[in-house]
């Protein structure tokens, strides 16, 4: 049976990652990328050059794109404090959503994303460490029961900073980040800027999937107050649960970037349960475990993932396909816990106190 052909659109370049999802579109072979637009139109060009995007592809006003290309998915990438305005801006033409992460500014504003989308139609946010390979198989092993019950987990996320790398991960120069630096949304508070909302949502949103989808009770967060800027370059977060204590720590100003060579403290995750503990790094194609039952610390393959885990975009369509809903941290229920401790963190930094959710 002929698979059907997917009508992609990417809309909205506030964010560097629009460039990896949309090699990720075009990649797949039952994708037509059909449109990009953004209201800069010089922040397209990167785009048109690297992926030969035909010039009557291109749109400087969104809703020329979505009349025109006709798409049946939109990869949406705007800055954290607009996911809500521009989800409800392009629902309307009846398209299935990818939000590039986070979920959104606040919890009011998730909730309205879900609100604006047809009942038939799916809204998916990606967190692109949902798919990589050590990530995924630490999951599976806390599926599997290696760990017990899970108690804990503890995440550190973060890299040099927002502006140091581009599309595909280019790497710019110190002169570009300071050129950029003024005008960019990723420091400016009213547009969500900050590491505590650019990484947060990481440690929150894969932890609630390592926990089985648990609350917290309870969430502490601290932020640092860096002289000259309005956002925080570093927070560290508690949540407190039922069954014992996470931690969350997000940072900008790493000496290197963890897809390049791993910084210290490294960037991943370590979940403990009442049986065992997994450290998962970024990037790695390993875990390494440690069991009642093998005291030894001790390493376990992570091979790479299988169709249709490998990115977003194949794992949506898949889905669609199917007929089937949106699991893991991709998933609205497990994304909406997450923007629910970042909340309570936002708040708990604003007023030093700890917030119960």
């Amino acid at each position: 049976m002929k698979k059907r052909t997917w009508r992609i659109a990417g809309i909205n370049f506030d964010h560097f990652h629009m460039g990896d999802l949309l090699r990720m579109a075009i990649s797949h072979p039952q994708v037509e990328l059909v449109g990009i637009s953004d209201e800069q139109p010089k922040r397209l060009e990167e785009a048109v050059s690297k992926l030969r995007i035909p010039r009557d592809r291109v749109f400087a006003d969104y809703r020329q794109c979505l009349s025109q290309a006709r798409p049946d998915v939109v990869i949406l990438c705007p800055s954290a404090s607009s996911h809500g305005e521009w989800v409800k801006k392009v629902a309307p033409a009846g398209v299935h959503i990818i939000v590039e992460k986070p979920f959104a500014a606040s919890l009011k504003e998730a909730d309205s994303m879900v609100k604006a989308m047809a009942k038939d139609r799916t809204l998916m946010i990606n967190w692109p460490l949902q798919w990589l390979r050590s990530h995924r198989k630490a999951f599976d092993l806390v599926q599997s029961g290696v760990l017990g019950d899970v108690l804990n987990v503890w995440h550190f996320g973060g890299n040099r900073g927002p502006l140091w790398h581009g599309a595909d991960k280019d790497e710019k120069t110190a002169a570009q980040v300071a050129a950029e630096k003024p005008n960019s949304w990723f420091y400016q508070r009213r547009h969500g800027g900050g590491s505590l909302l650019d990484y947060l949502g990481y440690g929150t949103t894969l932890g609630t999937w390592y926990q089985g989808g648990r609350r917290p009770i309870e969430v502490t967060a601290v932020v640092d107050q860096p002289d000259g800027l309005e956002v925080d370059e570093h927070s560290i977060v508690v949540a407190r649960y039922a069954q014992g204590l996470s931690k969350f720590e997000t940072r900008w100003g790493t000496f290197t970037d963890p897809w390049t060579l791993q910084p210290q403290p490294h960037c991943g995750f370590v979940i403990a349960g009442t049986e065992g503990t997994i450290s998962s790094q970024d990037y790695d194609d390993f875990v390494t475990v440690q069991t009642r039952r093998r005291p030894k610390v001790h390493r376990v393959a992570a091979p790479e993932p299988k169709a249709p885990h490998r990115n977003p975009v194949e794992y949506l369509l898949h889905c669609l396909d199917h007929g089937k809903p949106l699991e893991g941290p991709v998933s609205l229920p497990i994304s909406r816990i997450g923007q629910e401790i970042v909340d309570a963190a936002v708040r708990s930094a604003a007023t030093g106190r700890t917030v119960r959710l």
